[in-house]
Order: C-alpha cells, then sequence, then structure tokens
C-alpha cells in the first residue's frame, strides 16, 4: 500500500531537518517547515534581507541542529565538538543569531518567515515529495553515497513507502494541470517537477563539493525518466522531488504517518479566485 513513511521539515530554513509523526498544514505546508531563516543583516538598509541558505554559505552544513518543537527549542553544535547550545527559537533569537554570527564571522538575523518582510513570506510553496525507493534507486547512481544522504541532499518534506521508484512523477502533468493527491483525509495538489539546488551536489555535513554529481545526475535521470512522466516538463534534468499545493479547504487538516495515499486524474488548475 502506498503510505506517508516520513515527515521532514526544517524549523530553521538550510540547517538540519526533523522527521515528525504527524503535523498540521498551514498553507506553506506542514506547520514548522521553514518557520525561521536565517538571514544577513545590514545596518540602516531598507532593502529586503538576503537569506544566508547552504547554497551561499557551505559551512551551513558543518552545524548539527536537533529540536524539541513542544519546547520550541533547538540545540546547535559544530559538527565533532563536544560543546553545544540551546536556544528557543522566539525568545533566545537574538542570542541563537549571536551564536551564528560569531561562526559564520559577520552579522545574521533569525526572522520569521511569516512575519512582515521576512523572506518569501509572500509565496506560499506546499511540500515536496519523494518515494522511498526514488531515493534507493538515485543513491545506487553514486559509489559513495546512501539513501539517508542523499535524501539530506535533495531535502524532500514527505517521503513515501510503498511506490516503486520515480513514483512522485505521477504527480504533475501539462503545467495548466495540477494532480489531486489523497493523503487520508487530506488533499494536496501536484504541480511541477522540482529543481534540485546546487546545494544538493555538496556533502550534507562538510559542505564539499562532489565531483561530477551534477553530470552523473542529469545523464541518468534523462536515461530513466519513466513513461509516466511529462517529458515537457523537463527543460532540464537536474530535477527530482515533485512540488505540491495546499488547497485552502486542507488548511488546518493534519498529515500523519502510515496514512494511505491515492493518486487522482489531472484536472484544470484552479483560478486564483478558486
Amino acid at each position: 500500500m502506498v503510505h506517508l513513511e516520513r515527515i521532514r521539515i526544517r524549523p530553521v530554513a538550510s540547517l538540519d531537518a526533523v522527521s515528525v509523526s504527524e503535523r498540521t498544514l498551514v498553507d506553506r505546508g506542514p506547520e514548522w517547515e521553514r518557520r525561521y531563516t536565517i538571514v544577513e543583516r545590514t545596518p540602516g538598509s531598507d532593502a529586503r534581507p538576503a537569506p544566508v541558505t547552504a547554497e551561499r554559505e557551505p559551512r551551513l552544513r558543518r552545524l548539527e541542529t536537533t529540536y524539541d518543537l513542544e519546547r520550541e527549542t533547538v540545540t546547535i553544535r559544530e559538527r565533532g565538538s563536544d560543546e553545544t547550545a540551546t536556544f528557543h527559537l522566539d525568545l533566545d533569537r537574538e542570542c541563537f543569531a549571536s551564536w551564528l554570527s560569531e561562526f559564520l564571522g559577520y552579522p545574521v538575523e533569525i526572522v520569521r518567515t511569516d512575519e512582515s518582510g521576512g523572506p518569501d513570506a509572500a509565496v506560499p510553496s506546499g511540500p515536496t515529495v519523494v518515494s522511498a525507493e526514488t531515493l534507493e534507486t538515485v543513491a545506487e547512481w553514486y559509489d559513495e553515497i546512501d539513501a539517508d544522504e542523499l535524501c539530506r541532499r535533495v531535502q524532500p518534506t514527505l517521503v513515501v513507502g510503498g511506490a516503486p521508484p520515480f513514483w512522485e512523477d505521477r504527480l504533475y502533468g501539462r503545467a495548466d494541470r495540477i494532480v489531486p493527491v489523497e493523503v487520508g483525509s487530506t488533499t494536496l495538489y501536484g504541480t511541477a517537477p522540482s529543481q534540485l539546488r546546487g546545494v544538493s551536489a555538496r556533502d550534507p555535513e562538510t559542505g564539499a563539493q562532489t565531483d561530477g554529481f551534477r553530470e552523473t545526475f542529469v545523464e541518468r535521470r534523462r536515461a530513466t525518466l519513466p513513461d509516466w512522466a511529462s517529458a515537457v516538463r523537463f527543460d532540464h534534468y537536474f530535477r527530482l522531488l515533485s512540488e505540491t499545493q495546499v488547497p485552502q479547504a486542507s488548511v488546518g487538516t493534519t498529515l500523519s504517518v502510515d496514512e494511505p495515499i491515492t493518486v487522482g486524474e489531472p484536472v484544470p488548475s484552479p483560478t486564483p479566485a478558486d
């Protein structure tokens, strides 16, 4: 049975993800997904804050983070170090930012993505989806990357069990269509194949570039694209995962691990007024 195997959220964008058994949906996806963002501090500037991402700042990969979401805390350390620091993600934001600033060597802030002026606050984006077998298959394209490491590289939100490799390529069709996806009693709309970020080609712990990662991926992805994939959506082949949207009717519902998943037929994409 095709089912939801894992829910992965990143409370702080570009830092480690945490797996949870259930999560309420907001318009951007599971609650707490990318709730906070690290931005470079620019005193006196009216410009929109620029996110400090792992793609722009590979040193973020050297940080290990764990979360207690009930207490709303993060515990952080540099990999290999015994020294840790714990911060409340809301009340201790300035202290957390100071710790990161010292590590990075330049001043940063921690901002709420859904607060006025937060980066990408006006651009809702739903969870990305991949099957566990896709992760296993793609990891086999590389000598020293296993499925767990690949998952950390490509950063899906929802991992699906009981499905064949590249099952998620069923979740989109033409650009003017959406694909209804039922996860238990919750509906998501599949929309498009997701473009991988450059950070996927870096070691998730050291930030070091993996030579030939993109070239190998593009060659094998093109060769193994399944018949059910809409090839017209591939202007290039550095794409994996499927993007989804959260319809307004699903905001406030709950995604839970082990719930069954069914995929409907493509339907016309709703207009903004819908």
